[in-house]
């Protein structure tokens, strides 16, 4: 089953004694366009502080009630590490978080290869990088912030990105731009980003799109732009994507038939 990202989003999170808050943003590793981390604003609970919580903690999903259950306390959530949006994750940080809640990290069990324009390596096939600043600690003190040790790590520090921030992206083929990043489809199973929406009003009155991120040659996160590697026409020429039907197979084949791609599923 494919989720739209902004369908999740509101979803309320029920830990064992009552709701901590909800979904408000997903941050997604950039090697494998797979979402690592919910955003869950705890609202007025919490006044307005912002937790991380991996999706392999979550429950199956009351779709009627848009909630995910967890197997969690209230005062769990509410000791555990804050959020802060504007620096970036570290692997520190995600190692204090699984630490404190005593799960097993995910990439102690990730084998998944990087996807095409990073298999060079971190860094590789990027056009550019935001600036991501040396992390920071609280001193003993708690008075001013101290730089963290910089002792070697055998996972190094990931690219995490918001969903919410990288919607709006815009699309560049490799003869021009078509259209901008409405939205994302996300594997249950795993929460592998399947799919970008792509909305090419500007271009095509409105057509919307579906393009995956195995199809990306770049990404220049401080332009915002996406770079496929595919031409214009043969995303004008592509299967329509309608929101209002569920995605089927069919349409799936009939898609990566059109560019000549092979399929993310298991063939018989």
């Amino acid at each position: 089953m494919l989720w739209r990202c902004s369908e999740i989003d509101g979803y309320q999170i029920a830990a064992r004694d009552g709701a901590i808050g909800s979904v408000d943003d997903m941050l997604f590793d950039e090697a494998r366009w797979t979402v690592r981390w919910l955003v869950v604003d705890t609202g007025h609970w919490l006044a307005g502080r912002r937790v991380l919580l991996p999706p392999a903690a979550l429950g199956h999903p009351d779709i009627e009630a848009r909630s995910f259950p967890v197997d969690l306390t209230r005062q769990q959530v509410e000791e555990s590490p804050p959020y802060a949006s504007d620096r970036p994750v570290s692997r520190q940080i995600e190692t204090g978080l699984y630490d404190f809640y005593g799960w097993s990290p995910y990439w102690t069990a990730d084998f998944m290869p990087p996807l095409g324009y990073l298999s060079g390596g971190i860094g590789a096939g990027f056009l550019s990088m935001p600036e991501r600043g040396e992390p920071v600690s609280a001193d003993a003190a708690g008075d001013k912030p101290v730089a963290a040790s910089v002792a070697p790590r055998e996972h190094p520090d990931p690219a995490l990105f918001s969903i919410g921030d990288t919607t709006g992206h815009g699309i560049r083929a490799s003869d021009g731009d078509i259209g901008h990043v409405e939205d994302f489809l996300v594997e249950e199973e795993g929460w592998r980003v399947r799919y970008m929406i792509v909305d090419t009003r500007n271009w095509l009155a409105g057509r919307k799109v579906l393009i995956s991120p195995q199809w990306i040659s770049a990404v220049d996160w401080p332009e915002r732009r996406v770079h496929v590697e595919l031409t214009r026409h043969a995303i004008e020429t592509s299967p329509e994507f309608d929101p209002a039907r569920p995605l089927a197979r069919d349409y799936e084949d009939a898609l990566h038939g059109h560019y000549g791609k092979a399929g993310y599923w298991p063939r018989d």
